[in-house]
């Protein structure tokens, strides 16, 4: 059995169980793993060297083993972001083994030095994964600022919760490299859900959230009125163009009525004349339609109210 099946209890009970000493009487993930002892120096170089040389297991098991409260530690640094400290430590359990597994004693280093690195991406890369709901975000800096986020705004004694004040995004935005908008919105992301109740600082005064909530689209009555307004003026200009003739109505609705108006030089062509020709017609047409148009304003309120009357 290899590293990850030795550990895959251990691993496995962190997601049935808190990750806990209960009721004080040594039971718990965390009171199972205290009894390993933590290796000296040497006996840990001694260990890897036969892991890393001979594919020894037991002495794999036993690095591995003296690191598990390292990993349950780190896991624990991370309980701010709402998810299970269980799954957390599992994760951090899974970067430990990698670590062994690419560790080279021959360097100097203490196993731990080496190992955090490894616990700590495994348990981002698993936080990263359950909040890919809210996308937050493939950058570097981006990253950063997600885990790095609320230690900032303790330095700032950022403490209100709500939305940052422009000067305390734009330090935040400074010391990690992001633009203003990358902290505001992952602020609030990070903020949660809050209660349209909930009281807010503007200005001097205090008002609510839903005092900012208010739809600016237009009121259904308002697209009614602009509905029927829009119906009546197609109508009027149906009628008011019924007082051209045939080649004026023609080149008035080709001029100014077209999707894709055609030119001076193409009606010219058309009806045979020149292109001033045109220009007059159209000219002429415009002022006919605009004074029928005019007229059928004036003697529609007219005609309602004579309807009303009788």
């Amino acid at each position: 059995m290899g590293i990850e099946g030795q550990f895959a209890g251990l691993t496995a009970r962190t997601r049935r169980q808190p990750a806990f000493v209960r009721d004080g009487r040594g039971k718990g993930y965390l009171s199972d793993i205290s009894r390993f002892a933590m290796l000296e120096r040497d006996q840990e170089y001694q260990l890897a060297k036969r892991w890393r040389e001979q594919g020894d297991r037991h002495a794999a098991d036993q690095i591995v083993a003296s690191h598990l409260r390292l990993a349950a530690k780190i896991a624990m640094g991370y309980r701010g972001y709402g998810l299970p400290l269980s799954e957390m430590i599992s994760e951090g359990n899974v970067g430990l083994m990698q670590a062994l597994n690419r560790f080279e004693p021959e360097k100097g280093f203490r196993f731990a030095t080496y190992a955090m690195w490894w616990i700590r991406a495994c348990i981002q890369d698993y936080i990263l994964r359950s909040w890919s709901l809210v996308k937050i975000g493939t950058t570097t800096n981006q990253k950063r600022l997600f885990f790095k986020l609320r230690s900032a705004k303790n330095r700032i004694a950022a403490l209100e919760s709500g939305d940052l004040h422009p000067d305390q995004v734009a330090s935040i935005a400074k010391s990690l490299d992001v633009t203003d908008q990358d902290v505001v919105d992952m602020n609030r992301r990070l903020s949660g859900d809050k209660s349209i109740n909930a009281p807010i600082q503007a200005n001097g005064e205090t008002n609510e959230w839903q005092d900012y909530l208010v739809d600016q689209s237009p009121s259904p009555e308002a697209i009614v009125v602009e509905q029927d307004e829009t119906e009546r003026q197609r109508k009027a200009l149906t009628a008011a163009i019924d007082v051209l003739d045939g080649r004026e109505r023609s080149i008035f609705e080709a001029r100014l009525l077209a999707d894709e108006p055609q030119t001076l030089e193409e009606l010219a062509l058309k009806f045979n004349v020149s292109r001033e020709r045109i220009r007059q017609i159209e000219a002429r047409a415009f002022e006919k339609v605009r004074k029928a148009a005019k007229a059928r304003a004036v003697q529609a309120p007219a005609a309602m109210l004579a309807a009303s009357g009788a």
